[in-house]
């Protein structure tokens, strides 16, 4: 069908609510617009689904949720009576319309027989994650647009092992959702639900079995018992979710000197500080930052709305912040961790970092150093936590840290997906610690620079949004894999990995070898100085990611080839 055969069904249903009328009589006047919320079905991958909040088959409203909740229902349904009876669990972030996604997706389990878990009020994805496992629910449903602005939500599904739901059982659910027409999906009553024990609120006792495991996140208490407790901290939940649990979370550690930034402890789906609430901005931690200065703070440390990604600022001798990037972060919490096990005698033989192929090498140069193995996979956290799934089936490895460049890591994996609050915690005792040898947090990251080399990493997303982005963005990519660049910033190119062809081939003499990872539509560069070039489109987002890593052995050296690639980069996308 037409975008104007869909929109039309629209116009033409009287039953929408009052919010998508109001959509619909906007989009009658700018068919642009219009246009763009019909002309194809809102993207439903492996991390689920996001988008604008309005009416349309392309947005964010009830009827997708519903249709998207059907999808899962019909895979449950398939299930044996005892799988499907363990039910769902729900949780959602502060946007807009969270709350009555969730319990659309509530009331559409119901309608199938399926128990839902709802929290009583918003929670972050980590503790979804966790209580998935913690219930022994089959699978979880998180509403959350992540970090992405305020006219967006997005829906997230969660396996029985509080990963994001695996290939095999997203396709399934995707192939239903086509299936089924969003305006018939059925139903159930909330208060008929909460009578038949369909629809059970969770809360209290989900929070403090979340918190006893994130307790066991702290490495060396006494630390913080004499040092921690006095350090002073900033935390700020960006309008989110992690101010409830995080709080609770830093105090049950022994962080007793913590201030969360008053104008931003609130929940506001509006997120009326920032433009965008995402710690990888650095405006986002700009009123951190202030307060912080007044207080003379050690570290300021701010999370996205849903609790999953950190960003944090550290303290310069001058007094001045100096915020970190996702990748210097990972390595500093690495650094810690496998310091502190070695010290007690509890770094195992068989221990592992996970980390995602677009994600800096420091980390394992730090890893290699202790004699621990790095495992790298695609990007998505879901590839993380079927990782730790692994170690724990076949003993191969002992998970220590997994991480990703985009701000998310995971320490413990009684959650399995990244996890702000652990993050939190674990970054506190770091800082604690540099402070009990006289140094700040940015000192012991100097440090390790001057061990390691000096570790530059860049992200840069161009935006493609409409009904041509998706084929701009296949062009872009199509020309990477035809054009093989022979160098980037007149640094030789020594092999490319096309991990959609699922080779990798030598530059210099031809050879081609096959790669053991999943299909992926992703191109990594290596230089023949070990610098790297990785390019992807969003799995979320109609934009085309360039990732750029260099080592140098000044930063000023990291820095200029770092420059010299993206120049190169930018006469291909030119």
């Amino acid at each position: 069908m037409t975008w104007q055969d869909n929109y039309q069904i629209w116009a033409d249903r009287t039953d929408l609510p009052a919010n998508l009328q109001a959509d619909m009589q906007q989009l009658a006047t700018d068919d642009k617009a219009a246009e763009d919320a019909f002309y194809q079905p809102l993207s439903f991958g492996t991390a689920g689904m996001r988008g604008i909040l309005g009416a349309g088959i392309n947005r964010m409203n009830i009827f997708t949720v519903r249709q998207a909740t059907e999808g899962l229902a019909r895979l449950m349904d398939s299930l044996d009576d005892a799988v499907k009876g363990r039910g769902v669990a729900i949780s959602y972030d502060s946007r807009h319309f969270s709350p009555e996604f969730a319990i659309e997706s509530a009331k559409v389990l119901g309608a199938h027989g399926i128990k839902a878990y709802v929290f009583e009020t918003l929670r972050p994805t980590p503790e979804l994650s966790f209580t998935v496992r913690h219930l022994n629910a089959y699978a979880g449903i998180m509403i959350t647009a992540s970090h992405n602005p305020k006219d967006y939500n997005g829906y997230k599904i969660y396996g029985e092992d509080g990963g994001q739901m695996p290939p095999k059982e997203s396709d399934i659910i995707t192939a239903s959702i086509r299936e089924a027409n969003m305006f018939e999906v059925p139903v159930k009553d909330e208060a008929e639900l909460v009578a038949a024990g369909l629809l059970v609120k969770i809360g209290k006792e989900v929070d403090d079995a979340y918190l006893a495991e994130v307790k066991t996140v702290t490495v060396n208490q006494e630390l913080i018992d004499t040092v921690g407790k006095d350090m002073k901290l900033v935390y700020s939940p960006l309008h989110g979710t992690g101010a409830l649990i995080a709080g609770q979370a830093l105090q049950n550690a022994g962080f007793e000197n913590v201030t969360i930034v008053p104008e931003q402890a609130e929940p506001n789906g509006n997120f009326p500080t920032v433009k965008l609430p995402n710690p990888e901005d650095p405006e986002a931690l700009a009123m951190g930052i202030a307060l912080a200065k007044e207080q003379g703070a050690d570290v300021v440390i701010a999370v996205d709305p849903d609790a999953d990604r950190m960003g944090t600022a550290v303290r310069q001798p001058s007094g001045e912040y100096q915020l970190l990037t996702g990748n210097q972060i990972g390595a500093v919490l690495l650094n810690y961790l496998l310091t502190a096990k070695k010290a007690a005698g509890t770094l195992p033989a068989n221990g592992a970092l996970v980390k995602s192929i677009v994600s800096s090498e420091f980390a394992a140069d730090i890893a290699k150093n202790f004699g621990v193995e790095t495992i790298n996979v695609l990007t998505g956290f879901k590839y993380i936590a079927e990782q730790i799934q692994h170690f724990e089936d076949t003993n191969e490895h002992t998970f220590l840290f997994g991480f990703e460049e985009s701000y998310g890591y995971l320490v413990k994996s009684f959650a399995r997906d990244k996890d702000s609050v652990q993050a939190t915690v674990l970054l506190a005792e770091v800082a604690a610690y540099y402070k009990s040898l006289g140094k700040t947090l940015y000192d012991g990251l100097q440090e390790l620079f001057e061990q390691y080399g000096y570790f530059v990493e860049n992200t840069k997303s161009l935006t493609f949004a409409g009904v041509d982005g998706a084929e701009k963005i296949a062009a872009l990519m199509n020309k990477f894999r035809a054009e093989t660049p022979a160098e980037f910033g007149g640094v030789q190119v020594a092999k490319v990995e096309d991990f959609s062809l699922q080779t990798e081939t030598d530059t210099t003499t031809g050879a081609v070898t096959p790669m053991t990872l999943p299909k992926a539509n992703v191109v990594k560069y290596w230089l023949a100085d070990g610098s790297w070039v990785a390019v992807r489109p969003s799995g979320t987002e109609p934009k085309i990611k360039f990732y750029v890593g260099t080592k140098g052995a000044t930063a000023q050296a990291a820095d200029d080839e770092l420059a010299a690639i993206q120049a190169t980069i930018a006469t291909y996308v030119d």
